[in-house]
């Protein structure tokens, strides 16, 4: 039976010898070098997918970091342009209600202006006629008086025409104008005069009482005269103090509601500009929010899929490891070593040797050993030659062959999933170089702007500085014509009163 059972096994052991007889490497320590090759292949792609996956978590990490700065700092700034735009808004809401109280109040001191001017012209005119007439009446009076006192004798009644003169004045009482005309007709005193003249002698004149009578009259005229130029003078001095009190409100009214009307458009065109700010702030919030998120999304997944990889990366290694690890031991190896060599060598079977110089006659020779191996093990009901062609015909090479497939199919995935990655990594740099671009532009723009704003506010602050310098010059011209005029209005009250 030993004999049989050498005699068939021959062929078995002289196919796994075949690839061997070139050289003096046994088919085991070919089958262990192809496992040790595709163990530090494996160890070296998964060395490289973990040096790859670190990259990529580096970049994930990176770039999550700064859209998250970039959204943190995109909120505060919204923050800040909600509370601008609050308070330009607040700002010009007080300022229109501010120049609309100047709008009224010069809209009143006009009304004041005018009906003063009014009241004044009315004033001054009743005065020219009063002041006229009392002149008129005094110088009358005076002449009248001169007259009078000059008469020493009678005279005809043609040089007491000065005194008859005195009836057409409208401010001669009516009592006065009718002792007057009594007495130029009589050439007598009146009776009832208020001071009567003393008792004459012959031919005495007889106008005493008259001209006491036009003396007091000229002194109530004159005083009355006085006393209506004072009014007059403190009336138009009044009147000068209002008016350059209502011009001087006027100007100011005036200057500030221009200054705030100013102001106001510099806060609705702040609110303008803070509410477009506001709203490219919010769209590139919105952009980065809804890239990290998607960044956030693909990472993760790019890591289950590494951790996925790694898991069978670890396991096919561990595999090859043990089959490298069973093949290499005593029980394989060391009956490999002893049976397959000599078996190479004896020349026990001619057509076995024919049939290991191609590999379709091998594959042939092998299944006809299949065959007959199973054909002797049922007619000798031999367990051993059953399991022996059993062995025969199955391929030794197929789950290597089956897992070095499985390996480039995987690889393959693999190397089409890194083009699509890097396809998706250039076009997120280009779109990030783009945006770059784009804010580096806006950058120049914001900055070409402020220089020009800072250009407008030195101006601005040249032009307030000689604003405020005549406005001085004119103060201080008005404070010197107030004292002048203060100094006229004393001395006119002391001539007055001289």
């Amino acid at each position: 039976m030993k004999c049989i059972v050498r005699a068939i096994a021959l062929p078995v052991f002289g196919l796994l010898a075949f690839q061997a007889q070139a050289s003096e490497v046994t088919p085991v320590q070919k089958v262990i070098q192809l496992l040790e090759g595709m163990l530090a292949k494996g160890k070296d792609e998964k060395h490289g997918e973990q040096v790859q996956f670190a990259a990529y978590k580096q970049f994930c990490d990176d770039t999550s970091v700064d859209k998250k700065r970039a959204i943190e700092e995109a909120i505060e700034q919204i923050g800040m342009l909600t509370a601008d735009i609050a308070k330009y808004t607040s700002d010009a809401t007080r300022l229109t209600e501010e120049i609309a109280g100047h709008d009224e109040d010069i809209s009143v001191w006009n009304g004041d202006h005018k009906a003063a001017t009014s009241v004044r012209e009315i004033e001054k005119a009743d005065y020219e006629a009063l002041h006229k007439d009392y002149s008129e009446s005094v110088d009358a009076l005076q002449r009248a008086i001169a007259v009078l006192k000059k008469m020493a004798h009678n005279r005809p009644q043609a040089s007491l025409a000065q005194v008859s003169a005195l009836q057409s004045l409208k401010l001669i009482p009516a009592e006065a104008k009718k002792a007057i005309d009594i007495f130029l007709q009589n050439g007598q005193e009146p009776e009832g005069l208020e001071v009567s003249a003393p008792e004459a002698a012959g031919y005495e004149f007889q106008s005493h009482g008259v001209i006491e009578m036009l003396e007091k009259l000229l002194d109530e005229f004159i005083a009355e005269r006085t006393k209506l130029e004072k009014e007059e003078m403190n009336g138009k001095h009044a009147y000068d103090m209002l008016m350059q009190d209502l011009t001087a409100q006027i100007a100011q009214a005036t200057q500030d509601r221009e200054e705030k009307s100013e102001a106001k458009a510099k806060a609705l065109q702040a609110k303008a500009d803070a509410e477009g700010d506001l709203k490219d702030t919010t769209d590139t919030r919105d952009a980065d929010q809804k890239y990290l998120d998607d960044l956030t999304a693909t990472c993760e997944q790019k890591a289950s899929d590494f951790e996925s990889r790694h898991q069978l990366r670890a396991e096919e290694i561990e595999a090859i490891n043990k089959a490298i690890e069973i093949i290499s031991s005593g029980a394989v190896s060391g009956n490999a070593d002893k049976h397959l060599p000599s078996l190479a060598q004896q020349d026990a079977s001619g057509t076995a040797l024919v049939m290991l110089r191609a590999d379709a006659q091998g594959k042939a020779a092998l299944a006809r050993v299949a065959q007959y191996l199973s054909t002797r093990s049922r007619e000798l009901d031999s367990r051993v030659l059953s399991a022996l062609a059993t062995h025969a015909s199955s391929d030794p090479f197929v789950k290597v062959k089956k897992m070095l497939k499985d390996l480039i199919v995987r690889l393959m995935e693999e190397a089409n999933e890194e083009a699509d990655h890097k396809g998706w990594c250039d076009t997120e740099l280009s779109t990030n170089e783009q945006t770059r671009k784009e804010k580096t532009e806006a950058v120049e723009t914001l900055h070409a702007e402020i220089d020009q704003l800072e250009a407008s506010i030195a101006k601005l602050t040249e032009d307030i500085a000689e604003l405020t310098k005549a406005v001085a010059e004119l103060d201080a011209a008005m404070a010197e014509a107030t004292k002048l005029r203060q100094d006229e209005k004393a001395k006119n009250e002391q001539t007055i009163t001289d």
